[in-house]
């Protein structure tokens, strides 16, 4: 068996652990928001409500969570960044499952539809994508990593996520503060902006953990 093949299928099983801890994490904070509402409408006014961290599932989810991320980051030394990286979206395949049998979501037509697409695309990426995964002395990292163009790409990506933090912390205040129209503007914005960081700063990580 090949090492790309090893590296998939921890990154296959790191990913899917990943998805059920979030999947978890969500059902913890669910039961937190029912037993809030259920006290509330009892018109029980001294009720406090616990941590998120005093439900079991929120604690095994952050287990899972973290043991995902961690399988992940072995995967890495095992097959190529570009393979590995592009398989993460199994999270999307299995998130159908985790959201139907452990939240009680109900999965639309579109969205399988899109997960069937997913599953094609990583069938090819698999099948065609490339299994090399060179192997890098310090001395040509560091060179790599001095390089102009990646220099400018960090400071590029610096602004970036700067500007869209600055963006979603702007647009909470104005909703908190703003008209309705102003508020269903920057609720679109928001989730944007949130996941344009998010994917700026995880592209990073991915590229440390591989320079590992």
């Amino acid at each position: 068996m090949g090492d790309w093949i090893i590296g998939a299928l921890i990154n296959i099983v790191g990913s899917v652990g990943i998805n059920f801890g979030t999947n978890l994490l969500k059902l913890g904070h669910d039961q937190r928001e029912k037993l809030s509402l259920i006290n509330n409408s009892e018109g029980n006014e001294k009720f406090v409500p616990k941590s998120v961290m005093h439900f079991q599932t929120w604690r095994i989810g952050i287990l899972f969570f973290a043991a995902g991320n961690c399988l992940n980051f072995m995967s890495f030394a095992y097959a190529a960044q570009s393979l590995l990286a592009a398989l993460g979206s199994i999270q999307f395949v299995s998130n159908i499952a985790f959201a139907y049998f452990v939240l009680n979501k109900t999965i639309s037509v579109k969205v399988m539809v899109a997960t069937t697409f997913i599953v094609f695309g990583n069938i090819f990426l698999v099948s065609f994508g490339n299994h090399q995964s060179p192997v890098y002395t310090p001395e040509q990292l560091i060179a790599k990593y001095s390089n102009l163009v990646f220099v400018l790409y960090c400071m590029s990506l610096v602004f970036v996520v700067a500007f869209n933090h600055y963006l979603y912390r702007s647009g909470e205040t104005i909703i908190s503060n703003s008209s309705k129209n102003a508020g269903t503007y920057w609720r679109t914005m928001l989730p944007f902006s949130y996941a344009v960081v998010s994917g700026a700063i995880g592209s990073c990580s991915v590229l440390f953990a591989k320079s590992l």
